[in-house]
């Protein structure tokens, strides 16, 4: 999940030597913040200590040069830095399980389609928002916060009525929000005359799943108890329908 929206930019974008760059730099972003964070919650704990250098060494050894080759990456730098510091802020309060916590790092992650895309060959300028891409990172925001709210009806919050409600609310509305926006690009009487162009049934399909399995799976939950991996699967088959989504609806 925290690699698709990247990829969905390098591939939206066209891929580049520096876009490509980019995302193993993310990759490695993710590493540093996952064992940092660790780190700071533990209250600095040697057995993270090895881990946070190598991994920081690393990224700085292939991040450096990517800066002085493209000094224009710095303008996401504020952001980034905000991000990380909720990020970290998080870890040591050991809140990084919280709905604020999860919705830093679905926000980062999702920019990253955004900041991937701009490097990529459709913008040999370096745009700093490219439409398609801001697109993609907006996708992702939705349905990977939507994803937050759905986990925790299945492990952390199972049984609470409350985040159930969110979460198919949420979903609900991601539902009617891709139809109505479908709806806004099929010529009149098509979608009663049952035809919607593929594209489009991509993102009807992803979002019919992502609302099925916010309802179906707390259902079942209820009644027998659903091992974790299930969630953990089921999230990954919906990011990548998501990333097919997104891409197919951006290409169209």
């Amino acid at each position: 999940m925290a690699l698709a929206p990247a990829l969905a930019g390098l591939v939206a974008g066209g891929p580049t030597r520096d876009s490509v760059w980019l995302v193993v730099l993310w990759a490695l972003c993710y590493c540093v913040q996952f064992v940092a964070a660790r780190w700071l919650k533990s209250r600095f704990a040697r057995r993270y200590r090895m881990p946070v250098a190598v991994y920081g060494v690393a990224l700085a050894v292939l991040g450096v040069p990517f800066v002085v080759i493209n000094p224009g990456i710095l303008r996401w730098a504020p952001i980034y830095i905000v991000l990380a510091a909720l990020s970290f802020l998080a870890a040591w309060l050991r809140r990084e399980r919280s709905l604020w916590g999860n919705a830093v790092a679905v926000f980062a992650s999702s920019m990253m389609a955004t900041v991937v895309a701009s490097y990529g060959t459709r913008n040999p300028l370096h745009m700093m928002m490219p439409s398609t891409a801001v697109m993609i990172s907006a996708v992702f925001a939705a349905t990977q916060f939507g994803s937050v709210l759905f986990v925790k009806t299945m492990i952390r919050e199972r049984g609470s009525r409350a985040y159930l409600v969110a979460s198919i609310a949420w979903h609900a509305a991601l539902f009617a929000g891709v139809t109505w926006w479908i709806g806004s690009f099929v010529p009149a009487g098509g979608v009663g005359d049952g035809w919607i162009p593929m594209p489009l049934m991509w993102a009807e399909l992803a979002a019919i799943w992502l609302l099925a399995r916010a309802v179906a799976l707390p259902w079942v939950g209820s009644r027998r108890r659903v091992k974790p991996i299930v969630a953990g699967v089921t999230e990954m088959v919906s990011t990548l329908l998501v990333f097919v989504a997104a891409l197919a609806v951006t290409a169209a």
